[in-house]
């Protein structure tokens, strides 16, 4: 039963990649089963050997050296020539039906001889079944203004193209009997179509429009004028109703790609994928075992949180809102030439329907994702004006894929609406790339986060960025990395070498183009809430370290929040509003009235001095800045009492002095009785040094009282400097502060019989600890740098 199963799963492969074709049941019934070479056909029929004669032009089908032309192919006993309608293999029993247009050598494929060929199309290829004509004929094809070149290898024998009226004539009955050498073979076209635009032309007699390869140049000229063309010729005959999606600026307009203002109506466009709709029927078999076809993953929403209207309506919350790094912008400003040459490029791949790899790099934060998004947005409105030709567009992110090799699947299924498995999606990708097919829509491939696909074996960019360079691939591959370096830093030779020289760079963001990026993103906020100056020092911050753009918009964003919590704790305050629950609790027998207004002062500086009533200022992005750059661990770092801070402070000191990561605690403890008698620190001074507890300390007092009322001798005064120097003999709350420390875990202590030979080591990095306690006030010193 194995093999069974192995051949109808090639079957339904061999089914994705035939829709379209001409199904035949005679393959290679002409030119037979033996490999012969293929030969050239001059001009002059008694010269069929090209190694005689001058050697074919590369790639045109021109005259030779010697005044001759080629005329035609030979293989075997089978012959074609110019003009002749021929069958190309398709996958399986399938064909597809073509006119040669010329013949030709690929000198960049090892001279492999080849042929242009001007396909037929069925009526399965049209895509818009609106305008789709229902009076098709079963052996109906259309002849189509499209070309492709392909091996004289792909041919398989010769097709027979008539007129609806000879057909009648050599088969009154209409069907073409199995015993008939036509059978399969031949073909009624009247009309000519662009599938595409889904466009005809009058109806004609074939006889009538080409006889022979003289009427070629005819017969394409007539397609062309007669159906309309998916791309316009010129973008000056637009109107204003075209531009109703984008909208350019009208005061710079010097003729190149811009990025587009877009209106509201194609924020939530779709990816445009395969026509095709989700297989999600259900089939009952004879026996009434019913068998569900696979769909896409279908996902539950979380619940949403509904904010009042006069949450919604307040400026900080508009302004947060339009801040956030998911807001989709009208406009990218400050990346108009990156985004006219990504556009650029990839107009002119698509145009050509040929295949492509471009590598767009740069640190990030600074738009290259976005960049490319908004470029397939105004292609994917060009495509809706009919001014492009249709493609398809599939974003794969390295951050959302738990296996590289899912690239495979969510290829196939942008491509045709199937969920296979990796392995079973790489093999009908391979076959569907190296086939000829001029049903083939162009598919760009967004590779975002690349450094995250590569595998140890690299096949997935080695596919990748192989299938582009296929002749039949029409594959577009963006990838875009955060670094330049990447092909020769992690790629072998072969992968960086099939990536090509396509190479754009994005810099870091000016603080000028921040400046106006955040600006950009404020028009609108009502009260100005955000000052001129605040701006720009947020702006120089972020530029002066790394230029990232999504970085800045975060400062802004928690100094707009940092700024409406200060301005609604002091509305709070102005209407006396009554305290909440847990103040109450602990409030409780005390008057329920907040404190006077002078008394919240505290938080007035919380929003910047010389604000007003929650003014963004620069002392607001300095604070907002600072928690930006502040990791949770410093934060709990600097909230820690006095002696762990100290205890730290002396174990950084001991490795140091050492080289070594840990210390004997006891050699710790000394470390901090030396680091206090240093300091000039009173808190150090006061309640960390001592040589007794508190409860000896009024006696200690009347010692030293006495002692300064009694006259002074040499031996009092041994005593009295003795007194003196043993009060740093001890610090008070060393192991404690060391018993807290392991349970937070930001040290490991090695416990041992006693308590001064254990050993301790930080669990954290020192560029931490040195970070965080380093500005702190209470041990301002302590800490070596």
């Amino acid at each position: 039963m194995a093999p069974v199963r192995q051949r109808s799963r090639v079957e339904k492969a061999r089914q994705f990649l035939s829709g379209g074709a001409i199904l035949r049941e005679d393959s290679d019934d002409e030119l037979g089963y033996e490999d012969y070479p293929w030969e050239w056909i001059y001009e002059d029929a008694s010269d069929t050997h090209p190694s005689q004669n001058a050697t074919p032009r590369k790639r045109k089908a021109a005259p030779t050296g010697s005044g001759r032309r080629i005329v035609g192919a030979r293989m075997g006993s089978f012959t074609c020539k110019l003009g002749d309608a021929v069958l190309l293999k398709a996958e399986g029993n399938q064909a597809w039906v073509g006119l040669i247009c010329e013949f030709f050598e690929d000198e960049d494929e090892d001279n492999v001889k080849m042929a242009k060929f001007m396909w037929f199309q069925s009526e399965r290829e049209i895509r818009n079944k609106s305008t789709k004509r229902t009076d098709f004929l079963p052996n109906e094809l259309y002849i189509s203004p499209a070309f492709d070149e392909n091996e004289l290898t792909t041919i398989n024998g010769t097709a027979k193209v008539v007129s609806h009226d000879v057909f009648k004539r050599l088969y009154p009955t209409g069907q073409v009997k199995k015993s008939s050498k036509d059978y399969g073979k031949i073909f009624v076209c009247r009309r000519g179509c662009n599938t595409r635009t889904t466009t005809y032309t009058p109806e004609f007699v074939w006889e009538d429009v080409y006889q022979g390869a003289k009427d070629l140049a005819f017969l394409t000229e007539m397609v062309e004028s007669q159906t309309k063309a998916t791309r316009k010729r010129g973008r000056s005959r637009r109107d204003a109703a075209d531009l109703d999606d984008f909208v350019a600026p009208d005061s710079d307009d010097d003729g190149a790609p811009k990025t587009p203002r877009k209106r509201r109506r194609l924020i939530d466009a779709t990816t445009p994928t395969s026509t095709r709709s989700p297989a999600a029927r259900k089939f009952l078999t004879p026996t009434h075992k019913r068998i569900v076809i696979k769909k896409q993953l279908e996902f539950t929403p979380l619940g949403t949180r509904v904010l009042s209207p006069s949450a919604i309506s307040s400026p900080f919350q508009i302004a947060r809102n339009q801040l956030h790094v998911s807001s989709v912008p009208a406009t990218l400003p400050c990346r108009e030439e990156e985004f006219s040459t990504v556009y650029s490029h990839l107009e002119a791949a698509i145009t050509a329907g040929s295949g492509s790899c471009i590598y767009i790099s740069g640190t990030p934060g600074t738009g290259k994702t976005a960049t490319v998004r908004e470029v397939v947005a105004q292609l994917q409105a060009s495509v809706q004006t009919e001014e492009l030709d249709d493609f398809i567009f599939v974003e794969i992110n390295g951050m959302k894929v738990t296996d590289p090799h899912q690239s495979y699947s969510l290829l196939w299924q942008a491509l045709h609406n199937d969920r296979v498995s990796p392995s079973h999606a790489l093999e009908l990708l391979e076959r569907e790339f190296s086939t000829p097919s001029p049903r083939r829509v162009p598919c760009v491939v967004l590779m975002d986060e690349l450094d995250q696909l590569v595998t140890k074996n690299q096949s997935v960019m080695y596919n990748f960025f192989n299938w582009p360079g296929l002749r039949h691939s029409r594959l577009i591959v963006l990838a875009v990395a955060n670094t330049m370096d990447l092909p020769e830093r992690t790629l072998s030779n072969k992968i960086s070498s099939r990536l090509g020289l396509t190479r754009i760079t994005f810099s870091g963001y000016t603080h000028d183009q921040l400046t106006q990026i955040i600006q950009s993103r404020l028009e609108g906020v009502p009260g100005n809430i955000v000052h001129p100056d605040a701006v720009q020092f947020a702006a120089r911050k972020v530029a002066a370290v790394s230029g990232d753009a999504r970085r800045a918009l975060d400062i802004c964003r928690r100094a707009v929040e940092i700024a409406g919590m200060a301005a609604e704790q002091e509305a709070e305050g102005e209407q006396g509003q009554p305290p909440t629950p847990s103040r109450t609790g602990r409030n409780k027998g005390k008057a329920s009235s907040r404190p006077p207004k002078d008394a919240g002062e505290p938080d007035a500086k919380r929003a910047g001095p010389g604000s007003k009533k929650g003014e963004v200022t620069w002392e607001t992005i300095k604070q907002a800045i600072n928690e930006a750059t502040s990791s949770p661990l410093q934060v709990a770092l600097r909230a820690l009492p006095l002696a762990s801070k100290v205890f730290l402070a002396a174990l950084l000191a001991r490795i140091r002095r050492t080289g070594i990561g840990e210390a004997v605690l006891g050699d710790v403890v000394d470390e901090v009785r030396r680091l206090g008698l240093m300091s000039q620190l009173q808190p150090v001074q006061d309640y960390l040094l001592s040589i007794m507890n508190t409860a000896d300390s009024s006696l200690a007092s009347r010692r030293a009282t006495a002692q300064q009322n009694q006259a002074p001798t040499p031996n009092k005064q041994r005593d009295s400097s003795k007194a003196a120097n043993e009060k740093a003999a001890r610090a008070i709350g060393i192991s404690s502060a060391a018993a807290e420390l392991t349970e937070a875990g930001i040290i490991g202590t090695e416990l041992r019989h006693g308590e001064r030979v254990g050993r301790v080591r930080l669990g954290v990095a020192e560029d931490e600890v040195r970070l965080a306690l380093k500005d702190d006030i209470e041990v301002k010193g302590l800490v070596p740098v």
